[in-house]
């Protein structure tokens, strides 16, 4: 279900009346990256079958300098990276190969030979809108001026395939947001979003902002290359991945959940009944995000995804009127506002959260140390690793408070 904003009518359903929003913790300041701790987060970023979990694991405990040590089979693997090599055959030979493609220094030079940024959760620069997300960056590389996200902010997603009504649509809308002094945030991929990134560039004075599932020395799709040269100058395109990373399907799903995560506002203007821009309106409802759709008509596939979206509560988009209004009645995430999004762990909850705080530890050991059963200790795991709370790497689970970019320890 999508949340509706209330500025336009009122659909049927909202999902703010479910969503409780979490307090932020209190917490000593993380040191701030050094540019060694920045290239090897670039280079491990760029390891074969890395993910953002298992970036994130490598980390605990550990500099990004020993991190890499650890992937590369210089230093020998403890706690979760553990138990990943174990249980997932042939991953420690991947990354250690893989690494001889991706030393630090070599990743560094393609970063400033392109423009890159790295940018760390501990730097000034890191979004602050993601600092208490869910499942936050482990690194982002920017292109442009990461500042750029500090105005306001609306998403603008949709089909690959869009009718010439829809593209239309999009670009007007990324063009008025612009002129209204909105940043256009959006996936550069062919259809929906290219056109509304297209409208925002008509604006002068623009500074759109592009997220995107692969390294910035290879252009995705190729035919956007221009665009994507273009978005950068005026404004920003953000990646978790290294120069070298190439578009690999399961990147676009992750991509969705930074995009929404950036964006004040969602806006899908048209969308099948499957795909990223669906992705995308579900990861914004579940961050308190709101939802809004251009409405279509009900015999054209490319507006069952949106029509379904009303359905569930999202709001009308009629015109541009209703985002501005909604934004601007809105002001939890605008500018560099830190916004935890998290709901609040239940009791139990709360106990194993305290106790992983101080150690990581896999379902058994938590049931040890509370006298639980599985099941109980098992269930408080699951709901706060969902609830970003936790990170679970080959069984092991570790406080998202205490690994890189908010408070590292000693184990």
């Amino acid at each position: 279900r999508a949340r509706h904003a209330g500025a336009c009518p009122p659909a049927a359903h909202d999902r703010a009346c479910s969503v409780s929003v979490a307090q932020s913790l209190p917490e000593p300041p993380a040191p701030p990256s050094t540019a060694v701790d920045r290239i090897h987060l670039a280079a491990l970023a760029g390891l074969d079958l890395m993910t953002t979990p298992r970036l994130v694991a490598l980390q605990s405990g550990r500099t990004p300098e020993e991190a890499f040590a650890v992937a590369t089979g210089s230093e020998a693997p403890s706690g979760a990276i553990a138990a990943l090599f174990e249980q997932t055959s042939g991953l420690r030979a991947r990354w250690a190969a893989s690494a001889e493609r991706n030393r630090p220094d070599d990743v560094a030079e393609r970063c400033a030979n392109l423009g890159v940024q790295i940018v760390a959760p501990d730097d000034d620069d890191f979004p602050p809108q993601l600092r208490d997300d869910p499942r936050r960056p482990a690194v982002l590389f920017v292109q442009g001026d990461i500042r750029s996200l500090d105005a306001r902010r609306v998403g603008i997603v949709g089909t690959r395939n869009p009718t010439r009504r829809g593209a239309l649509t999009a670009e007007r809308f990324g063009r008025e947001l612009a002129d209204a002094g909105v940043v256009v945030v959006s996936g550069l991929a062919l259809g929906i979003d290219g056109a509304a990134h297209l409208g925002a560039l008509e604006s002068p004075g623009s500074r759109p902002v592009a997220v995107v599932a692969n390294g910035h020395d290879r252009p995705y799709p190729k035919r956007h290359g221009r665009l994507w040269a273009q978005v950068a100058e005026r404004g920003a395109v953000i990646s978790e991945w290294p120069p070298g990373v190439a578009p690999d399907p399961f990147r676009f799903p992750q991509r969705n959940r930074v995009l929404a995560a950036l964006s004040e506002i969602v806006l899908v203007v048209e969308s099948r009944e499957r795909g990223g821009s669906l992705i995308t309106a579900r990861e914004a409802a579940e961050r308190g995000i709101d939802v809004f759709a251009v409405p279509g008509p009900i015999d054209q596939r490319s507006s069952l995804g949106t029509n379904s979206l009303l359905a569930d509560g999202a709001a009308p988009a009629f015109d541009v009127d209703c985002l501005l209004v909604a934004i601007g009645l809105d002001h939890r995430r605008a500018g560099r506002e830190r916004v935890d999004t998290r709901r609040g762990p239940d009791a139990d909850g709360a106990v194993v959260r305290d106790l992983l705080r101080e150690r990581p530890g896999s379902i058994e050991s938590i049931a040890h140390r509370t006298g639980w059963p599985l099941g109980r200790a098992a269930k408080a795991l699951v709901t706060l690793e969902r609830d970003g709370w936790l990170v679970e790497v080959g069984g092991w689970y570790e406080s998202t408070e205490s690994i890189g970019g908010s408070r590292r320890h000693e184990w």
